[in-house]
């Protein structure tokens, strides 16, 4: 440690009339944690740094840094105003805002704006199957309970269901010429545009048709 203070104090007395005042010692870590996540870190990720060494100067630059990404454990040589080294050590974790219900949602309900609150979660519990863009939850369908606070995964939640398997609907055919109207009993649950199995309950035969936007089933030509 001796010979590393002196060559910081060499290289201080060299770097100081550019070096500039000293940083707080999280922006120094920050900075550094950035190119190590490099691609790595999401677009909306922030820093939380924490540093469980006191400092006994004003840290001017980090002569060296270590990092684990996966756990966020770091350590560093902080170079000091004084020209001494400092060996610190902490946590730098990247937190991502994803939105979380607010309260406890059941099946079938459909998600509102008001039912979401966004929450700051560290990055390792954000996986690739959670959906951190409110946009792409509110107006959808609860398909599993979503308990109040936890991120929501992709396969939890569906497009709005227009048609619900054993549901009375009318089946509607068109060739340009002849339109034909049946009633019919859907065989599956189907949401907007997705093809669906329909029993005609006129001639007892199952076809398959496209659900549309207004609850009926359109078979194509």
């Amino acid at each position: 440690m001796r010979v590393l203070s002196r060559l910081a104090v060499i290289a201080f007395l060299l770097l100081a009339p550019t070096l500039g005042r000293a940083a707080p010692i999280e922006e120094l870590v920050e900075e550094r944690a950035r190119l190590d996540y490099a691609d790595s870190l999401p677009e909306a990720g922030h820093f939380d740094i924490s540093v469980k060494d006191a400092l006994e100067g004003e840290a001017v630059l980090l002569a060296d840094f270590w990092m684990d990404v996966p756990s966020g454990r770091f350590l560093a040589n902080a170079v000091l105003d004084t020209g001494e080294v400092q060996r610190i050590g902490g946590l730098a974790l990247v937190s991502v805002p994803v939105p979380v219900p607010a309260r406890r949602l059941m099946p079938d309900s459909i998600i509102k704006q008001d039912d979401l609150v966004m929450s700051a979660l560290p990055v390792g519990r954000v996986g690739a199957y959670v959906v951190t863009d409110p946009s792409e939850v509110v107006g959808k369908q609860v398909r599993r309970h979503l308990p109040a606070g936890r991120p929501i995964q992709q396969q939890s939640i569906i497009r709005p269901l227009l048609i619900d398997r054993g549901e009375r609907v009318d089946i509607h055919f068109s060739d340009g010429l002849l339109a034909l109207v049946a009633p019919g009993r859907a065989l599956d649950d189907a949401h907007e545009g997705q093809l669906v199995r329909i029993v005609n309950l006129i001639s007892n035969k199952t076809v398959t048709g496209i659900a549309t936007a207004d609850g009926t089933v359109e078979i194509p030509r």
